[in-house]
């Protein structure tokens, strides 16, 4: 790691510092950086104000440095001129790249199989392609991938080398990786520090992309007393332990837990950012350890027109429906046109309850019967807003007509959680752990995890 600052306010003026600090000792390690890749995540990140730090980046570098900035779409759908502005300001639209996961990526090898095996404990036994974006190995002096490190169903935590091999992965790998967290099982990925995948990413990175010069800008953030999104953590450095350090801050500050489950929880999710289940499911993935049995999940969601980022996506999710592993797997086993799209597959696992609870949406654009035929509730937008008004309602517990409601702005943002899943969660990465131990001995980071683990273990 390079430096770090945590636990305290990083106003605008810290981060410009920070980030001039950053530049200043890449030109130290790799001399006059003519041109430099700037990675950041895309528009359903904008609330972790990584466009700003991407901006301060931009003009830091200045205009004898050629810029390129590729938002990490993953497979989501492309920015608009209006978008890129909103989130990367004065940036010009000539500068951000529009990343297709079809047709813009170069296969560097694979994670193999056994590895794989062993990362999962069985679950997943076939390799993974490592499929990136072209310009990420084209010869720029510098990379440098910004973004928030924040609760993630796939990896745990979001961003470090996910901006790679998801933000900027190619169909095969996203697939490939998608599916192997989805068997590993969404509530033993979140709040994990480093789950099976990530470990398949860490070996990919190591193996393939050792000769990029890369740098992390990490950042986490955390509400303050009027519940304002504060930046409380910015790291930076070049290594698997900047991104540690950041996560196991993101940890102590994005999780929460309950000594007991909630009946009803309601999220609002921007209609500026979500404007399809696929992201706008973000509500049940953070939530989906803090509901009780038989309670409800209502999403509010006025910007939602859509299911999937992609038609053929669209047209999986409203052929088979969030109803359940067992249906999806059994989906995927057998339509040829879902196992190709194996994100896909991955998805309405991660986007089912399992029927445990029932999940309700008010979407802005979608019809009742387009909203039930894919297993989920319906409420109208306006009927919603008008019982549970985002403007009005405090983050936390309210009573509407004498019921208790635990209302979550952004949930995207962090983690809820009762204490009794996310101990089992931890009992399951252990095991993990304790397979990397055997299968890298020589790799300190392993030992280290189990550390954590250990000393988090000992808090229940």
């Amino acid at each position: 790691m390079w430096f770090y600052k945590e636990n305290v306010n990083i106003e605008h003026n810290e981060q410009y510092e920070m980030m001039a600090n950053l530049v200043e000792k890449a030109r130290e390690k790799y001399g006059k950086l003519k041109r430099v890749l700037l990675l950041p995540p895309d528009i359903t990140r904008y609330h972790s104000g990584a466009g700003n730090l991407t901006n301060m980046l931009y003009h830091i570098l200045g205009k004898d440095c050629e810029i390129k900035v590729i938002p990490t779409l993953g497979q989501h759908v492309p920015h608009t001129p209006e978008e890129n502005k909103w989130m990367f300001g004065d940036i010009p639209e000539e500068k951000i790249l529009k990343h297709n996961w079809k047709t813009d990526c170069n296969t560097l090898g694979e994670i193999p199989a056994d590895f794989v095996k062993t990362a999962t404990g069985g679950l997943a036994d076939w390799p993974i392609p490592v499929e990136i974006n072209r310009e990420v190995t084209s010869g720029y002096d510098l990379v440098i991938n910004i973004g928030q490190v924040v609760p993630h169903e796939v990896l745990g935590f979001a961003n470090h080398n996910k901006n790679y091999f998801i933000g900027l992965g190619g169909k095969n790998m996203i697939c490939a990786s998608h599916i192997t967290a989805a068997l590993c099982g969404i509530e033993n990925n979140l709040g994990q520090v480093i789950t099976p995948l990530r470990g398949c990413y860490n070996y990919a990175e190591k193996k393939y992309l050792g000769g990029v010069p890369s740098i992390y800008a990490l950042i986490v953030k955390t509400r303050d007393e009027q519940n304002n999104l504060k930046t409380t953590g910015l790291y930076v450095g070049e290594d698997v332990e900047t991104y540690v350090k950041a996560a196991r801050y993101a940890r102590e500050k994005t999780v929460f837990m309950f000594e007991k489950p909630l009946k009803k929880v309601v999220c609002f999710m921007d209609g500026r950012e979500f404007k399809s289940t696929w992201v706008g499911n973000k509500a049940v993935y953070r939530t989906r350890k803090v509901i009780e049995d038989g309670g409800e999940l209502i999403i509010i969601a006025p910007g939602v027109e859509r299911f999937g980022e992609q038609p053929e996506v669209d047209r999986m999710i409203r052929k088979y429906g969030y109803k359940g592993t067992p249906h999806s797997l059994e989906a995927f086993n057998s339509d040829p046109e879902l196992h190709d799209l194996a994100h896909a597959a991955a998805h309405l696992i991660h986007g089912s309850s399992e029927g445990r609870f029932n999940i309700t949406y008010a979407p802005g654009h979608l019809t009742k019967e387009e909203v039930e035929s894919v297993g989920f509730g319906y409420m109208d937008i306006n009927e919603a807003v008008k019982k549970y008004n985002p403007d009005t309602l405090k983050s936390g517990l309210n009573i509407i007509d004498g019921e208790e409601v635990y209302f979550i702005d952004s949930p995207s943002l962090g983690l809820w959680t009762s204490k009794d899943k996310f101990k089992d969660a931890l009992e399951n990465n252990m095991a993990f752990g304790n397979r990397m131990i055997a299968l890298r001995p020589h790799e300190e980071i392993w030992k280290q995890i189990k550390q954590w683990n250990e000393e988090d273990m000992s808090s229940f």
